[in-house]
């Protein structure tokens, strides 16, 4: 299989059985192979410490994770697909990934929105170019834009990537903080008069999978717009496993171990350790601890919420998207929702049991730009829409006709096709519970005290053992950040 682990990294990586594993005592034992476990590991090995990280899947990565989903020879991304957190990471910059065989391809932009129009706005790293298809908001989104950042994108994005309690308060009152705390739909009604800024500003806020007009909404348009312009939103050539791959890689050359296909379900699942980290959310937590912490913490993790649901589509197709806006074959991401309006209210519906007939979506298209996702003159698309938590609705249909608004003669180019609903998504990672892939909802109430209101969320009160999974701050997305924090949290013994 294209891309998956290869097998002589299998072989070097799974380096223990769970037999030889159950016998032996290590310092450190991580439970998940995602990104922030591994992160975890490699840090902890760089200490001199010995570490097994397990995973109860067959195969490493997580979120991270890409396999022939379709054919032979169509590699997709089981899950994430697009890094501007990951390509930003404060601590991946500081990890050899590169020299473990990740590289990165930045698409001639990093994301589109057509409207029904036939217009679309394409964001390109440059703010006055992308203004300039705004009509009316070229000059309030310009100004929007440049006013926003008082330092360069590392320092925002430390910033971004950093505990409530390194703050010292959720954000630092900047103009830019000031911008994040409020809904999207406040902050577009007050800063943009058309549909074309408006609708681009709400495709990016939509990533979130929150209501609109939730007070943590405009945060995610504001970041992931910026990071469009400073660093782009790349992929990694040969699909997210690549990043997997590199960190799986980097930490077998430290000696760490790894153990598949063994599902913990219980403490007595794993051997002896010192430091114990979990790469999972609340709801496996409190099976594998159940009896062993404290009430008050257990009634915690208990009224802990998830959020929406995705419902994912992948496609092996004989030719590139025939978007009626040509502009969207720059970009590596098309959001599919048209108006403001209309993505407000399909977003509002999944907190409240409907399905949108309309869903907003993500697509992205990485065969346009990396050439080992397809056969040659063959492509893949990844598309998914937001639902109802744990629905067990079929939005095939309603996701294709949305392409095809945008897109007509869609259908006519697809190979094949595979479907992956809300419980498959929990399948292939548990930490998906009712096939919400943020690890819990990003609402206000759980945006910085993820998982419980704490002052030191990554730690339980088991002696040793912590939590460094995207449930805990700066949650979703693949940056490894949960895991770093984590492993400083342990290494100062702090509760």
């Amino acid at each position: 299989m294209q891309n998956a682990l290869s097998k002589e990294t299998t072989k070097l990586a799974v380096s223990a059985t769970r037999e030889k594993f159950a016998s032996e005592k290590y310092d450190a034992v991580v439970v998940g192979s995602g990104p922030n476990g591994l992160t975890a590991a490699i840090l902890l090995l760089q200490r001199g410490f010995s570490v097994v990280v397990v995973e109860g899947q067959d195969t490493a990565g997580g979120g991270a994770r890409s396999a022939e989903l379709t054919l032979p020879g169509y590699v997709h991304d089981v899950c994430s697909a697009v890094h501007p957190m990951g390509y930003g990471s404060p601590i991946f910059r500081t990890l050899p990934l590169e020299k473990h065989g990740l590289e990165w391809i930045h698409p001639g932009a990093p994301y589109a929105h057509p409207f029904e129009s036939g217009e679309a706005v394409v964001v390109h790293r440059s703010i006055e170019e992308t203004a300039a298809q705004m009509g009316i908001d070229q000059g309030d989104y310009v100004r929007f834009m440049k006013g926003l950042v008082p330092g360069d994108w590392d320092q925002i994005c430390e910033m971004i990537l950093a505990p409530y309690k390194a703050l010292g308060h959720p954000v630092p009152l900047t103009r830019f903080g000031l911008a994040c705390i409020q809904p999207a739909k406040t902050l577009v009604d007050f800063t943009f008069r058309g549909q074309l800024a408006k609708g681009t500003f709400g495709g990016v806020a939509a990533h979130s999978a929150l209501k609109l007009t939730d007070i943590a909404s405009a945060s995610f348009g504001v970041v992931l717009g910026l990071a469009a312009h400073a660093v782009g939103w790349p992929i990694p050539r040969g699909g997210s496993q690549s990043i997997t791959n590199a960190l799986l890689s980097y930490m077998v050359s430290l000696g760490g171990e790894l153990v598949l296909s063994a599902p913990v379900s219980s403490l007595g699942d794993l051997p002896d350790y010192r430091l114990l980290f979990f790469d999972l959310t609340p709801r496996q937590l409190l099976k594998i601890l159940d009896g062993k912490i404290p009430t008050h913490y257990k009634n915690q993790l208990q009224s802990y919420k998830y959020g929406p649901a995705a419902y994912k589509l992948d496609y092996a197709l004989k030719g590139p998207i025939p978007w009626t806006a040509k502009g969207c074959r720059q970009a590596g991401t098309v959001h599919l929702g048209g108006t403001f309006a209309e993505i407000a209210a399909a977003e509002d519906g999944n907190w409240h049991g409907v399905h949108s007939e309309r869903p907003y979506m993500l697509l992205a298209q990485p065969s346009l730009f990396d050439d080992t996702r397809a056969p040659k003159g063959m492509h893949t698309a990844w598309t998914y829409c937001h639902m109802p938590n744990g629905s067990r609705v079929d939005m095939t249909e309603y996701m294709e006709n949305q392409i095809e608004r945008f897109a007509p003669g869609f259908r006519d180019l697809v190979v094949a096709r595979t479907v992956t609903t809300p419980q498959q998504m929990e399948q292939k990672n548990n930490n998906y519970v009712g096939g919400d892939i943020n690890g819990g909802a990003l609402t206000i109430e759980q945006l910085f005290t993820r998982p419980v209101l704490r002052a030191n969320p990554y730690a339980t009160p088991i002696d040793g053992v912590y939590l460094c999974s995207s449930s805990t701050p700066p949650g979703g997305a693949v940056h490894g950040m949960c895991g770093y924090y984590a492993v400083q949290v342990a290494l100062m013994g702090r509760k």
